[in-house]
């Protein structure tokens, strides 16, 4: 997927002016509209937005430097996958989930995630596992908030990684779009509570678990891991409301 700088400016109290930049190749105006607008729609950080963040079809177009109609068509299969939302006479709002609808997201990541956890113990490699155990070689020091941001990526990529590792396409297909929402939210509560450290614990002990490849371990415990998330969302994401 492009690259997409983004950010959000408020024009008199209106809809959100994206930055995104032109698109270069105009051989496939729905398709590369889709995939800047989404990237730019997931790294709004909407759970951080107080206000609700609209979307301006026409100058979206005018910053792709498309016509309004492939912005349309993009936005229309946004709406499909539950990014945005239109509202009559008002215009096209990025959606919020709520926290139940949050919750049960990551309820069916956990049963997805667990059975790629069980998968990877019966086909993964061991060359393919020890991927996973590099991509924390720099928090050795166990101190994963000291460089949250850098964390936050790492986590996102760890869960995918597994998913991927299963080897199983379509299960990878039906964890695509549901993680893209995930990884929205999970953006957002690695930094709340003690939840980085606790959340690297789990990894370690996840790989630890793959590596010895016991299967009923690393399902267990790649889906507690996600259910945790779950519990967190429940106790403590009042912003869902």
């Amino acid at each position: 997927m492009m690259s997409v700088e983004s950010t959000i400016r408020r024009v008199n109290g209106g809809a959100a002016k994206l930055s995104v930049a032109p698109l270069e190749d105009t051989s496939t105006f729905k398709n590369r509209a889709y995939a800047a607008l989404k990237e730019v729609i997931v790294s709004l950080n909407i759970y951080d937005q107080s206000n609700e963040v609209r979307l301006d079809e026409r100058q979206l177009a005018q910053s792709l430097g498309v016509s309004r109609t492939p912005v349309r068509e993009a936005m229309a299969q946004l709406e499909r996958e539950g990014f945005v939302h239109s509202v009559p006479r008002r215009g096209i709002y990025v959606v919020r989930k709520t926290k139940r609808e949050v919750i049960e997201m990551i309820q069916v990541w956990a049963a997805l995630e667990s059975l790629a956890a069980r998968l990877i113990t019966l086909h993964a490699s061991d060359d393919e596992i020890g991927r996973l155990r590099r991509m924390f070689a720099s928090f050795d020091d166990g101190a994963p908030h000291a460089k949250l941001d850098e964390y936050s990526e790492i986590n996102i990529q760890f869960h995918q990684t597994i998913i991927a590792m299963g080897g199983n396409g379509i299960l990878v297909n039906l964890a695509e779009n549901l993680f893209t929402h995930m990884r929205m939210i999970r953006r957002k509560t690695i930094g709340e509570e003690d939840r980085a450290d606790r959340s690297i614990q789990d990894h370690l002990a996840i790989i630890q678990a793959l590596e010895a490849r016991d299967t009923a371990a690393a399902e267990a415990l790649v889906r507690n891991h996600a259910l945790g998330l779950a519990d967190h969302v429940s106790r403590y994401a009042d912003y869902l409301e």
